[in-house]
């Protein structure tokens, strides 16, 4: 409890003389007391303070880099979360850059050689100092042997002690969340403990590299009959917890233009490319890599996309494939009427709400887009206008399609550093127009027709129990027993105790001291 409290100090400290709580006040006016707290506990350092006349969201992103990891983990997710932070300050976080120095190669050795075992690691013929270093994680490239072959591979560790480090912080992260909750009514519907419980789960899930071995490896197999689209092989026998060995990327960075047409590659034709392999793995396989910026995305002799860095992916349900496919090909026909029935089908817009209204909202979003020039039309930002809408119909967010629009947004962006003219909406007809009618074919409906059976079949022997637990629950729902409205997060409801105790643990304790002090004065 000692050293939660002294962390939670200790990151205090760093906020307040890093320029961040300036940043925030400069955003959203922080409460007074919190302002004197952060004022007290900065005395005696010196304050970083920005005098450039660069936007808030902007200095923020500097305060939250030069903090570390955590931070930097934090900025990027509140990237994700506009609810809480604003539109403009996310779009700033954004620009977030996650570099940190490396560590030694030395130490690297020692990570490597622990994780894989000395045998394995005699197979490792050459290992480089790092080429990149960011903060989770740093790359290397190494010649291994494999089915007696050198290959050349990139590894990818994981800092030392970092997953300790990083707990720690958030620990004391959540404790102050829980504080700030707690005292400032206004700061409960920004839900401060939840999203910092949500940032721990997903970084601690980034920080297992097999799970970034297993994503890329799926991603690997979806595409691997795809023209032009090459994803990096993972080598098993040299990826645990901590590493991660896959294909080294041989070939040039995305963005720069200037070599790659100096390959003889066609930048129309590897911009049109970009989108469809990206809408294919979206609408054809429901899993699509979440991060496909620049920096994430290279591009061999040959003209193929070879994308690298497989933390973030997002995955589309079956019904959340055909509802994407069929409103992007209803706004390509521009048949608004065909869009709010997708919507009303899926029960994304409550069945008492004006279908007519709703496609007249639909259209409003619509038309102004297609007024503009072909190279200013973008699918993402369609997406994100059209999500505005539902939500004046009561839509819940959806968040694999929140994860698909932002997703969408860049990917157009590069796309078009390629190649200004191209035409979204001509390049991706094609790729949706073949998924709809797969979807619709007699073959497809049959397959659906026989699983359902199949599944109904199943279980008809555990119809009479399904019944019997079905008129307990009725029952229970009738005595007010049962409440389905309640979120069933039991660790989040742990986490929240558990903080609550330390909290009556410090009043106690405070109160103890003062009165040993009585006592003895």
């Amino acid at each position: 409890m000692i050293n939660r409290i002294l962390r939670l100090f200790k990151i205090a400290r760093k906020l307040s003389t890093s320029g961040a709580v300036e940043t925030i006040n400069q955003i959203h006016n922080l409460p007074l007391l919190l302002n004197i707290f952060f004022n007290i506990i900065s005395i005696g350092s010196t304050k970083k303070i920005s005098l450039d006349k660069k936007k808030p969201g902007e200095k923020l992103c500097e305060a939250l880099e030069g903090m570390g990891t955590t931070f930097i983990k934090l900025g990027q997710f509140l990237a994700t979360r506009p609810d809480i932070i604003g539109e403009e300050t996310a779009k700033n976080l954004e620009k977030l850059q996650d570099r940190l120095p490396a560590f030694d190669t030395y130490q690297a050795k020692k990570i490597i050689k622990k994780e894989i075992g000395e045998t394995q690691y005699n197979n490792i013929v050459e290992l480089s100092d790092p080429i990149a270093a960011a903060s989770i994680a740093q790359v290397h490239v190494a010649k291994i042997k494999d089915e007696n072959e050198n290959k050349d591979v990139a590894i990818k560790i994981l800092r030392p002690d970092i997953e300790k480090l990083f707990n720690e912080e958030l620990d004391a992260l959540m404790l102050f969340a829980y504080i700030v909750e707690n005292t400032f009514t206004k700061a409960r519907r920004l839900k401060l403990v939840e999203v910092v419980y949500l940032l721990r789960e997903i970084t601690n899930v980034e920080m297992d590299l097999r799970f970034e071995a297993a994503a890329a490896n799926e991603l690997y197999e979806n595409t691997k009959n795809d023209k032009g689209f090459n994803v990096p092989k993972i080598y098993w026998n040299y990826t645990t917890k901590k590493i991660l060995t896959l294909d080294k990327v041989d070939g040039v960075s995305i963005r720069e233009y200037e070599k790659i047409k100096s390959l003889g590659i066609d930048l129309k034709i590897l911009a049109e490319n970009l989108i469809q392999h990206f809408l294919k793995q979206a609408v054809r396989d429901g899993f699509f890599h979440g991060d496909m910026h620049q920096g994430n995305l290279f591009v061999d002799g040959k003209g193929n996309i070879i994308p690298v860095d497989f933390g973030i992916m997002g995955r589309l349900d079956k019904n959340n494939r055909k509802f994407l496919a069929e409103i992007l090909y209803g706004f390509i026909q521009r048949d608004y009427s065909k869009v709010a029935e997708v919507h009303f089908q899926a029960g994304l817009v409550p069945q008492d709400a004006s279908k007519d209204e709703f496609a007249q909202a639909l259209r409003s979003v619509g038309e102004p887009i297609f007024g503009q020039s072909i190279k200013d039309i973008s699918g993402g930002n369609l997406l994100a206008q059209l999500f505005q809408i539902t939500e004046k119909f009561n839509m819940p967010t959806q968040t694999p399609l929140l994860i698909l629009q932002k997703t969408m947004v860049v990917v157009e962006g590069v796309a078009r550093k390629l190649y200004p003219e191209t035409n979204i909406w001509e390049v991706s007809r094609p790729v949706l127009e073949d998924w709809l009618k797969d979807i619709k074919s007699p073959r497809s409906t049959l397959d659906t027709a026989i699983n359902t059976s199949t599944e109904i079949i199943k279980r008809i022997p555990d119809f009479p129990g399904l019944m019997d637990k079905a008129s307990y629950a009725l029952q229970l729902m009738a005595e007010g027993k049962l409440n389905l409205g309640l979120k069933n997060n039991k660790n989040l409801e742990i986490e929240q105790m558990k903080l609550k105790n330390l909290r009556n643990n410090l009043i106690i304790g405070f109160f103890g001291i003062v009165i040993v002090l009585l006592l003895v004065f």
